[in-house]
């Protein structure tokens, strides 16, 4: 693939709504947008029996193998297709599969400690983090985490209460300082989407035609 990927980080606290700007991005452009999650690179721990990997701090930098997704992400720039890990919440561990993931135009890289790493910000072009009342995303988590990654309330307010919280205060919270772009409200931002849309549009654009490009973009 000659021509140079764009790369868009898209980091932000838990249930910030990263998800729901990453899909509206992807709807308005389909296949020219690949994505990369920082959660299918949570390390994994076959050696651990559940119990124990429930207990785990899933909030901290540690906690992922980002090495390989930074890897993963220069291999994608050079326009080769990677094998990407499967992480199942369910089980609180990697699954042995993987996923062929291909080189796209454009590459969203999403997760919430992906601003954390300086290597990792130094392979993006743009990073947008989106910024939500706490109160808010704590209600968007106990939603997701009950109703699709069969957690109990209680389950999700104690690990809230001991790590999400914490972690998002000493790690999440400073790394927006790393941010080219703050969003409130995520995806209900259409201010913001719409802006983001335009840079996309117009990196796609050029791409398929260089020659339509401003001469004064370089």
């Amino acid at each position: 693939m000659a021509e140079k990927i764009l790369v868009i980080g898209i980091a932000g606290g838990s249930g910030s709504g990263k998800t729901t700007l990453m899909r509206n991005l992807m709807e308005g452009f389909g296949d020219d947008i690949t994505v990369l999650s920082h959660d299918n690179y949570y390390r994994a721990h076959n050696d651990m029996p559940f119990e124990q990997r429930s207990k785990l701090n899933y909030d901290h930098p540690d906690a992922f193998e980002t090495d390989l997704m930074i890897e993963h992400l220069k291999q994608l720039k050079a326009g080769k297709p990677i094998q990407c890990p499967v992480y199942d919440y369910t089980i609180h561990n990697r699954t042995q599969e993987t996923v062929t993931i291909e080189p796209r135009s454009v590459i969203i890289v999403e997760g919430i400690l992906i601003f954390e790493n300086k290597a990792l910000c130094d392979e993006m072009d743009i990073k947008i983090f989106v910024d939500t009342d706490a109160d808010v995303r704590l209600i968007r988590r106990i939603k997701r985490d009950v109703a699709k990654r069969g957690r109990s309330l209680q389950s999700v307010l104690t690990q809230y209460l001991e790590t999400v919280k914490p972690m998002h205060e000493q790690f999440v919270e400073p790394s927006k300082k790393n941010a080219d772009l703050v969003v409130l409200e995520g995806g209900k931002n259409l201010v913001a989407l719409n802006m983001i849309t335009s840079r996309i549009r117009h990196h796609i654009d050029h791409c398929s035609d260089p020659a339509a490009a401003d001469p004064d973009d370089e």
